[in-house]
Order: C-alpha cells, then structure tokens, then sequence
C-alpha cells in the first residue's frame, strides 16, 4: 500500500519521476516539471493527468498543430501515433500512464 502526497512532491530535474506501479507493463508515474518536454509520438496509448499546476498541452491533429491548457484536475489522453509536447505553466505535477518504457 503506498499514500503519496502529490502536491509535496519535487524532483531534482525537471520531469522527475516517482514510480508509483508497475501493472503488467502499464507504469504509472508521478512527475515534477518547470520545464517543457519534447515533441514526441509513445510507444502505445497514454493518459497524463494535471494533480497540481496548469499545462498547455501541444499536439498534432492532421498534420495542425493544436493547443489547450489543462488545469488542475483535466486529464488528456493520447491514443497511439498523436505527436505532442507538454509546456507547464509554471510547476506542475502530473500523473502518467502508459506503457513500461515508452518515451
């Protein structure tokens, strides 16, 4: 059993992680940002949730780039081939899950 208190967690670099589960090959993470990630396409599905902070969200749809901002609570979800980048706004803490080693 494990009770983690997101919005206490930090990371010594930006998109740090907490393993929280590991479930038949579907991880799921607890990350601290300051820092955008990369534009980048996952190995399957993903779904990241905002715990704590706002985050615009960029993604590419048709060959457009696209963008919302996800506040705390708003959860974005990746079906497999959706190139996209996540810019906090300001530090975040987001929950990820999605398949062990994806990028």
């Amino acid at each position: 059993m494990k009770i983690i208190r997101s919005r206490s967690f930090t990371a010594p670099r930006a998109w740090g992680a907490l393993d929280i589960a590991n479930m038949n090959g579907i991880t799921t993470r607890l990350h601290w940002t300051d820092q955008p990630y990369k534009w980048h396409v996952n190995d399957g599905e993903e779904v990241f949730a905002v715990l704590d902070g706002r985050v615009e969200m960029r993604y590419r749809e048709g060959g457009e780039e696209r963008s919302t901002v996800l506040e705390t609570g708003d959860v974005f979800y990746a079906s497999v081939g959706t190139e996209h980048v996540a810019h906090p706004l300001g530090e975040a803490r987001v929950l990820v899950v999605e398949t062990q080693g994806s990028v």
